[in-house]
């Protein structure tokens, strides 16, 4: 399997600056994504984590890249990410703590132990969290983003969706919609190479999921996800593009997972060359640092530096809530009764 060109298959804007400070952020946020991930495995192989575990090793970079062309805070643009966009939340504020506690299901999660992994919300930071990592999310944000164009509100939507999600009906539906109303949406759709064991030939004819978009309309531009200035610029463009009216634009980023579906996936069925090539030519973090070294654009000091300030991050906030407690049985009882039950009058024993 040939490794993608790395230069993008349509046009995209030359010459985005971005500046020193914003270049080692999006390495930060590179590593911290890439970090965290590799802590949470070694939380899941002490049966600490709760649930699956979705790495998105391999695909960290167009996570990262899309994420950061967006306008951050309260009221400005808003995403939803899927199992494998840890690195977009991050971008958008989600903290590690706030991660590892979801994962292992404490009290004091996000969701405080109702849900795993990346299913939360912020809407005040800018994410929505996944009803379903198969389709669903394209009508949800197309809704969200014909508020803001309701509202007459400048701010985009951003939504991601897998190669085997753009095979569903729901994500044709949600685009169609998008398309129709012209609404200020930005598709990123991952050609990683498998839906969860099946690769891209066996559930569909086209050559790219830009082709797809096509069909209905829709600008499309492919890229190489593993390339995050072409990822960026490619987004940038889109994101405001949608900001001024023009309606919805897809984004196909050309990756590869290289982890199986979760972590109890021994990838039985995936070419062991094809990882190790991947893996070796195109890790996107390790391509990142070899551009900005090469270019000179920022100092070696400085990413070792951020290397440091990550590992000291990730460990403070494992050692912050690995022992925190579960939720309580009765905590299950408010947001599903009006007047939830006292402790001693439940109809169950809590031990």
């Amino acid at each position: 399997m040939a490794l993608p060109a790395t230069r993008p298959t349509a046009a995209v804007p030359s010459g985005v600056v971005l500046s020193p400070d914003q270049l080692l952020e999006i390495y930060y946020y590179l590593r911290l994504t890439r970090t965290l991930e590799e802590r949470l495995v070694a939380l899941y192989r002490q049966t600490k984590v709760i649930g699956g575990l979705f790495r998105s090793l391999g695909q960290e970079g167009e996570s990262v890249a899309s994420a950061y062309a967006l306008e951050r805070g309260r009221h400005k643009d808003v995403l939803s990410p899927l199992i494998r966009n840890l690195g977009s939340l991050l971008v958008m504020g989600a903290q590690p703590i706030e991660i590892l506690r979801q994962y292992m299901a404490k009290a004091d999660s996000p969701t405080h132990g109702r849900e795993l992994n990346v299913h939360f919300n912020d809407l005040e930071r800018g994410y929505l969290g996944q009803i379903s990592h198969l389709g669903d999310m394209i009508p949800v944000m197309a809704g969200i983003a014909l508020s803001f164009k309701l509202r007459g509100e400048p701010r985009v939507g951003l939504v991601y969706i897998g190669d085997g999600g753009t095979s569903t009906g729901t994500f044709h539906e949600g685009l169609n919609l998008a398309a129709v109303q012209r609404l200020p949406l930005v598709v990123i759709g991952e050609y990683n190479h498998w839906a969860y064991s099946t690769p891209p030939e066996k559930q569909f004819a086209v050559k790219d999921l830009a082709e797809k978009a096509k069909g209905y309309g829709v600008p499309a531009v492919t890229v190489d996800g593993n390339d995050v200035f072409a990822v960026y610029e490619a987004t940038r463009f889109a994101v405001d593009r949608a900001r001024r009216g023009k309606g919805v634009h897809f984004i196909e980023v050309k990756t590869y997972r290289r982890k199986g579906h979760a972590e109890h996936d021994d990838q039985h069925y995936v070419p062991k060359p094809d990882l190790e090539r991947w893996a070796k030519e195109n890790d996107p973090v390790d391509r990142y640092v070899q551009r900005l070294l090469t270019g000179e654009m920022v100092a070696e000091a400085d990413l070792k530096d951020i290397d440091d300030r990550v590992r000291v991050e990730v460990d403070q906030a494992t050692d912050a809530c690995v022992n925190e407690p579960l939720p309580t049985p009765e905590s299950a009882l408010p947001g599903v009764y009006v007047d939830p039950p006292a402790a001693d009058k439940l109809w169950f024993k809590v031990l």
